[in-house]
């Protein structure tokens, strides 16, 4: 957990179909607050994914490869767009095989050898008692667009159900309209970064998918003169019990 943590303010103040990168700052940097992304993941299980659909980015997404959940998800909001849901979920055909075109596909649609060997498929979430929990979610999605490529397995962890329809969706909801109340009218442009802890246990004694321990979400808002004016976050067990209110700094401590 700390070492996720520690991460948190380098996030906040250097700041689909999907595309892996070599650098997330040359790609799609404008997802991170100053074009600067959190550095300290140098393990070769982890990916960098500008997160897009018909070649536009629209987030970004540190994923683990060995636990097969995304870290975080970096993405800027705008405002309450009303965004719908889709009804079927992407995967990245990138990860599991590197001659793959830059775009997110149904699972359904991909016809590679080794399918699943890095990262989670619907398959995984049947029966497992856990719904796939966004971390860039669709209420915070800047365009309808943008909230369709949110529905990738790169961008979701196993969440305890009532926590994921409950105090968690509660909390996207709450962000949202705070932000839209204290940052947008002053101008600012608001980052949000929100990643998970992992936890010790599989999705199920047959899959290889860690459920995470916690949900974390924190969020910055610059100034034209790019400072932080305004912060935030929260972090929850992944149980339907209220996320905790902290500063980016007792984030960080805890």
């Amino acid at each position: 957990m700390l070492l996720l943590l520690r991460v948190l303010m380098l996030l906040l103040l250097s700041g689909g179909s999907a595309k892996v990168v070599q650098n997330f700052e040359i790609e799609c940097g404008s997802f991170f607050a100053n074009r600067k992304s959190p550095k300290g993941f140098n393990d070769s299980q982890y990916r960098q994914i500008c997160q897009s659909q018909n070649n536009v980015f629209y987030y970004a997404t540190f994923y683990d490869t060995n636990k097969k959940i995304p870290m975080y998800s970096a993405y800027k909001f705008e405002g309450l767009k009303n965004c719908t849901r889709l009804n079927a979920w992407y995967i990245e055909p990138q990860l599991d095989d590197n001659n793959a075109p830059p775009n997110m596909k149904l699972e359904k649609d991909v016809k590679i050898q080794g399918l699943g060997d890095y990262q989670a498929l619907n398959g995984n979430y049947e029966k497992s008692g856990y719904d796939r929990g966004h971390l860039a979610p669709v209420f915070q999605a800047q365009s309808q667009s943008c909230a369709d490529t949110t529905f990738t397995l790169t961008n979701a962890a196993p969440q305890n159900p009532y926590f994921n329809r409950g105090q968690w969706r509660v909390l996207e909801r709450n962000i949202a309209k705070n932000l839209s109340d204290q940052c947008l009218p002053n101008k600012y442009s608001v980052y949000i970064v929100t990643g998970v802890v992992p936890g010790t246990k599989n999705i199920s004694n047959k899959v290889n998918v860690k459920v995470p321990s916690h949900f974390w979400t924190a969020y910055c808002c610059l100034d034209n003169n790019n400072k932080c004016q305004i912060s935030g976050g929260f972090i929850g067990v992944n149980e339907n019990i209220t996320p905790k209110d902290k500063s980016v700094k007792d984030l960080e401590t805890e």
